[in-house]
């Protein structure tokens, strides 16, 4: 076995071939010709090479689609012969190696084969394989170089094939995309249905056309063409729905009049027929994977009919249009019917067959529904809750001055009597040594007018000394209050004078806040949905920010009958006492409390919220 490419051995051909082909039949040479189909082609063109070549004992051609296949005989020499298994492998070694194949006998009177791939822009179209006897790998290479140029005359016819094919398939595709636009720009269903008709008989010069969607074991009719409205039970409309129904049932094209070896029903076209004085009736079904959407119906008059060209692009509109108006008609209905429809959908996989998937999940839900309906669990209701002391110490300034020591602020634990911070004294200190010095002078006066015995200044200087007196007292009380101390053992809640050493102050302002350490209250805000379950004495945990490993219990002691609007809910104050575990607490930590309400199912504690919203909402649109 040998194999060769005889590509670049090509030359003009011979002046003995010219001979051969000027006295051919020429009934043969016509039917080369005037070919009309690629077998014919083939089998003219087989006929007329063998006629030219020598000790030709058998020939084959074998066409299929560019690359994909299949590929399977066209025409076969001597016509009716089998070919040979030798002949075959030939011919799949030339296809897989793309290129000509020379399998040589090493026995004289074994034959020879020959064969060479049909290639068009590098696509494979076929291959043409042929067996001579009795030659030598002279005469086989020179036969190669003739089979070649001869098939110059297959690709041709094939290039033109496939570019008239391309064409057609361009002009289909065009058509398809044209009517895919026209059903995409209406909005609503049946007016994408009845532009959707109307084109299509535009487009197919048919005289009605009628789109009727699948509705349980019968099909509707949406659209006829050409028509605005059109009543369900007229004869015309029964006539359509039979029609679809029948090509529906048979999950086929029905052609009427079909032709004689035809095996399709054809008794509701008939009558369509016959209602609608139609020559010609087409219908095509409509489907989406295994699922039927619908059909459409088109009719022609006046003595036309459908090719098979019209009859595939009918077919492939069907196949494209049918699942885009079924989606248009799912959303274009009542928002009801599509719960209602959905509902049966979900009932069919619970209780028919297969949807294991469906079934297991709806038996785990529904066994979650009686668990959560009969398991109880502890009701509370959670709040967002914040630390305050019990009681809680304003410190203010005790005099008009300036502040000049800070030893505590925001944070600081103090005891009792520990100096807070201190105001400066040194004018009041003068002011007390001027009293002073006044005093003692009055009290000299005071003596001299005793010893004198005069009444009257005696009576003066000694209201002077009480007033002098009584001043020196107030000078030493605001002295003494220029160190501000502690009232109590607590925390300093806020204020800080380290900042404002220096500035002024008025008496009254306030400087800091104290809190005890050993009495806190937590503060709640309740939503007002909760607030009707809350009693005094009820029990809570508390969890803080700051704290979030411990709980801490908690007595409601105290329910504010005034709601506060709070980031868009009206809340109310709860005040509740802790028990215990105040070591570790400051004033101002915020957190979580729940507080402990009574025992109730868990379905009924997980839903109660969303069923009284609805309750609510359902009682202020009611009538």
């Amino acid at each position: 076995m040998s194999s060769t490419d005889p590509g670049s051995s090509k030359s003009s051909t011979s002046s003995k071939d010219s001979g051969r082909v000027a006295y051919l039949d020429q009934a043969l040479w016509h039917r080369f010709t005037e070919a009309s189909t690629a077998d014919d082609f083939a089998t003219a063109w087989l006929t007329l090479q063998v006629s030219m070549l020598d000790k030709v004992t058998r020939g084959v051609v074998v066409l299929g689609p560019a690359e994909r296949g299949p590929f399977v005989p066209a025409a076969g020499w001597p016509e009716g012969d089998e070919m040979p298994a030798t002949l075959s492998h030939a011919a799949e070694s030339a296809m897989v190696e793309r290129r000509g194949v020379v399998n040589r006998a090493s026995q004289g009177e074994q034959p020879s084969q020959l064969a060479y791939p049909l290639l068009v822009d590098n696509h494979l179209f076929g291959v043409v394989a042929l067996e001579f006897s009795d030659c030598d790998e002279a005469q086989l290479l020179a036969i190669m170089r003739r089979l070649q140029w001869g098939c110059g005359w297959l690709e041709a016819y094939l290039r033109r094939a496939d570019q008239g094919s391309s064409a057609g398939s361009r002009e289909r595709l065009s058509r398809l995309l044209q009517l895919t636009a026209t059903a995409l720009e209406q909005k609503r269903f049946r007016a994408a249905a009845m532009a959707l008709v109307t084109e299509l008989a535009i487009q197919t010069g048919c005289d009605r056309v009628g789109l009727g969607l699948r509705s349980g074991k019968h099909t509707k009719v949406y659209a006829v063409s050409h028509t605005a409205q059109f009543g369900e039970q007229t004869n015309l409309v029964r006539a359509i729905t039979g029609a679809m129904d029948e090509a529906i049932d048979q999950l086929e094209t029905v052609l009427y009049p079909q032709a004689e070896d035809g095996r399709l029903v054809t008794r509701a076209h008939s009558k369509l027929a016959e209602s609608g004085e139609a020559d010609a009736i087409c219908t095509v079904v409509m489907s989406s994977g295994d699922r039927v959407l619908g059909a459409l119906s088109f009719e022609h008059t006046g003595g036309k009919s459908f090719d098979a060209e019209t009859i595939e692009l009918l077919e492939h509109a069907g196949a494209l249009l049918g699942p885009l108006l079924e989606i248009k008609r799912r959303d274009d209905r009542w928002i009801i019917t599509k719960v209602a429809e959905s509902m049966r959908d979900l009932v069919i996989r619970l209780v028919g067959p297969k949807h294991y998937a469906t079934k297991l999940i709806g038996l785990l839900l529904a066994g979650l529904f009686v668990f959560l309906s009969m398991a109880e669990g502890d009701y509370r209701v959670s709040a967002d809750a914040v630390l305050e002391g019990s009681v809680q110490r304003v410190v203010v300034a005790p005099i008009n001055g300036y502040i000049s020591e800070a030893q505590a602020r925001a944070g600081d634990v103090v005891e009792q009597d520990q100096v807070l911070f201190s105001i400066d004294d040194r004018d009041l200190r003068l002011e007390y040594l001027k009293w002073t010095s006044q005093k003692e002078q009055v009290d000299r006066r005071y003596r001299d007018a005793l010893a004198a015995k005069n009444r009257s200044e005696v009576n003066i200087f000694k209201a002077q000394l009480d007033q002098a007196e009584a001043q020196l007292e107030l000078l030493e009380e605001q002295i003494a209050r220029t160190q501000v101390a502690a009232p109590f053992d607590g925390v300093v809640v806020s204020g800080d004078l380290s900042q404002r050493l220096g500035s002024p102050v008025s008496r009254g302002e306030v400087l800091l806040n104290i809190a005890p350490l050993d009495a806190y209250r937590v503060v709640l805000q309740v939503d007002e949905r909760n607030i009707a379950d809350l009693e005094q004495g009820q029990v809570g945990q508390l969890i803080l920010k700051a704290l979030p490993r411990d709980q801490f219990p908690f007595v409601v002691e105290k329910i504010t009958p005034v709601s506060e609007a709070m980031e868009g809910r009206n809340r109310f104050r709860v005040e509740a006492r802790l028990t215990e575990g105040m070591d570790l607490l400051r004033p101002g930590m915020e957190g979580s409390g729940k507080i402990m309400i009574d025992r109730r199912s868990l379905q009924w504690i997980w839903t109660h919220d969303i069923v009284e919203w609805f309750k609510l909402w359902f009682w202020y649109w009611w009538p």
